[in-house]
């Protein structure tokens, strides 16, 4: 090979080094930017969701959905884990779940103890015996909240969650019917598990509490 072939594979190779040193470098921030946020040990948040039921309310038209308020709904809580949706049904109205912990779920103590996952809208908490908590105050202080933001306002910071946040949060608990026979129902109790059990909660105010 000429010299001049040997320079321009080496120059090529250089220069794929440093796309590729580029690129670690951007995961490796992107990864520490969206790290999971821990903190000391106790109750981050001691008050319970607050909900008030509504005797009858007017719909609210989104798209070809009618979604009607069953409950006002007001919830401080610290984030276990966040789990985004694209292609299932009602997934264009509701992109994201968040499991939510208060009282006792949001002891970073407690949390240490109990592997949280989500999937097909669905929350999991495994954990290794003797149990931290028994499961009716897992089921008590924790929710899989399916989330619909009333604006892009709220969408935006939606995004911006990071699991160990704690939020504010204010908006309505509610039923979902769309024209083409599709319908989803909210629980209104913080005691029942199984199908049925997830809040649908359409999300007007949203505020991340400063991290640590």
């Amino acid at each position: 090979m000429s010299p001049e072939g040997r320079y321009y594979i080496a120059r090529i190779m250089k220069n794929t080094l440093y796309i590729l040193l580029a690129i670690l470098a951007f995961v490796l921030v992107r990864n520490w930017e969206n790290r999971d946020i821990t903190h000391p040990p106790g109750v981050l948040v001691p008050e319970m969701p607050r909900q008030n039921e509504l005797a009858q309310s007017d719909p609210i038209i989104m798209g070809d959905y009618s979604i009607k308020p069953r409950a006002d709904f007001t919830v401080r809580a610290r984030v276990l884990s966040r789990e985004e949706y694209r292609w299932s049904d009602g997934s264009d109205l509701s992109p994201v779940d968040l499991a939510l912990g208060w009282g006792v779920m949001s002891d970073q103590e407690v949390l240490d103890r109990i592997r949280i996952t989500q999937g097909s809208r669905w929350y999991y908490t495994r954990y290794d015996h003797p149990a931290p908590l028994s499961d009716q105050q897992i089921i008590r202080h924790s929710g899989n909240m399916h989330m619909i933001p009333a604006n892009d306002w709220v969408e935006d910071k939606l995004s911006e969650i990071r699991t160990g946040d704690v939020i504010q949060a204010r908006g309505y608990l509610v039923e979902v019917d769309r024209s083409v026979g599709f319908r989803w129902r909210t629980s209104l109790s913080r005691n029942v598990t199984g199908n049925g059990s997830c809040e649908l909660f359409y999300m007007e105010h949203l505020f991340i509490e400063p991290r640590g």
